[in-house]
């Protein structure tokens, strides 16, 4: 655990990009001493670099510092419905190497055996010191897995093996480093506040649309989960369906209703867990899910802003570029469409991270533990 001020000036050297000691102690007001000292010893620690010096029309350059990309490194695991992922990003949050595997529905076995085998390809590609600089690995999945096992399509006995696992300690007996776990779509909304860019707002409402769809929010700068973890379980939400009974918008907007609604035309769906990146050209099944999905989501907006005051309705998801953008438009027309009067509604805009925000946003746990002030939480550690 650093010191919070060590913290703070991490934190604000993150957020923009370089900083000088001068701008650093006007934006904590710290003494210049105080914050020389703290610059000094992070330099020392291999977690700031100092930039060109920039110089003014009187008195000395000043020197700004930035974040040292060899500084840390940090590993995060998205356990989703369809597919894992596990990424080593370095301490500006650049993906240095990321390994990917597929199938019907996920194990607890076959997890730890991916994660074992795949942390132990990442490592054989550093250098000692860069392998000593690893600070832990953060879990992004649902929570209580098990509870999805027909929404998924897998067996209920083998999805039911999640009940009684604990997959955080599992890992955790397999590494030297520390483990964090959060639910994948809180997740992804720390991965958007931690990376994101283009100004991330401070309080925010996130959704993320993978095989189901969920999220997060944040309040005053950081990710607020809830004595429980499951705070922002946007999923859940209630929204109005077909013929305007309510439903949970998990079962509106998930990207498995856009599988469920393909499948039914007999057409082969791979490509939506397999290629993200491009979907290619399909029929009409994309534009009614995407007006559906987006109905859902308005509502759920209109509904988190009757109780907070959200600057920005974050969207993003398992989709290409473009697919988001037409959804997100798609939302800001339906916004329109539904009696909103007494409240101010937050401008919708899409994510940053993209389709790998929920194993980011897991690599992000033992980022924000070990050097940012308050801008995750996680269980474990």
């Amino acid at each position: 655990m650093r010191d919070f001020n060590e913290r703070l000036v991490l934190s604000l050297v993150r957020r923009h990009g370089s900083l000088a000691k001068t701008e650093i102690a006007r934006l904590t007001r710290l003494s210049a001493q105080t914050v020389s000292v703290i610059m000094r010893e992070l330099e020392e620690e291999g977690l700031l670099l100092r930039n060109e010096p920039v110089r003014g029309k009187i008195g000395q350059p000043s020197i700004p510092m930035s974040l040292n990309p060899e500084g840390a490194f940090f590993l995060g695991l998205k356990i989703g419905r369809r597919s894992a992922e596990l990424v080593l990003i370095d301490f500006l949050g650049t993906v240095r190497s990321m390994l990917q595997h597929s199938y019907r529905y996920p194990t607890p076995r076959d997890t730890v055996e991916f994660v074992a085998e795949g942390i132990k390809r990442i490592r054989a590609g550093l250098t000692l010191e860069q392998d000593r600089l690893i600070a832990g690995l953060g879990i992004a999945m649902p929570f209580e897995l098990w509870s999805w096992a027909d929404a998924a399509g897998a067996p209920r006995e083998v999805m039911d093996h999640w009940r009684n696992r604990d997959i955080r300690a599992d890992i955790q007996a397999e590494l030297p480093f520390p483990v964090y776990l959060q639910n994948d779509a809180t997740s992804a909304c720390g991965a958007e506040l931690v990376f994101g860019k283009g100004g991330t707002p401070r309080d925010f409402i996130y959704f993320y649309i993978g095989a189901f769809a969920g999220g997060g929010i944040v309040l005053n700068g950081g990710l607020y989960s809830g004595p429980t973890g499951n705070a922002g379980a946007l999923g859940s939400m209630p929204v109005p369906g077909p013929g305007g009974a309510p439903r949970q918008l998990i079962d509106i907007a998930s990207l498995a209703m856009l599988e469920r609604a393909l499948n039914t035309k007999g057409r082969d769906t791979s490509f939506l867990w397999n290629s993200p990146e491009s979907w290619g050209e399909f029929g009409p099944e994309l534009d009614d899910w995407i007006g559906s999905a987006a109905n859902g989501l308005a509502y759920a907006i209109v509904s988190a802003s009757s109780v907070i005051d959200f600057q920005a309705a974050v969207i993003d998801g398992w989709m290409p570029g473009a697919i988001r953008a037409r959804l997100v438009a798609t939302v800001g027309e339906a916004l329109m469409r539904i009696d909103a009067e007494g409240l101010s509604l937050p401008p919708v805009r899409e994510g940053t991270v993209g389709i790998h925000a929920r194993a980011l946003g897991g690599a992000s746990l033992p980022l924000s533990d070990r050097f940012l002030v308050g801008a995750t939480a996680a269980i474990g550690g």
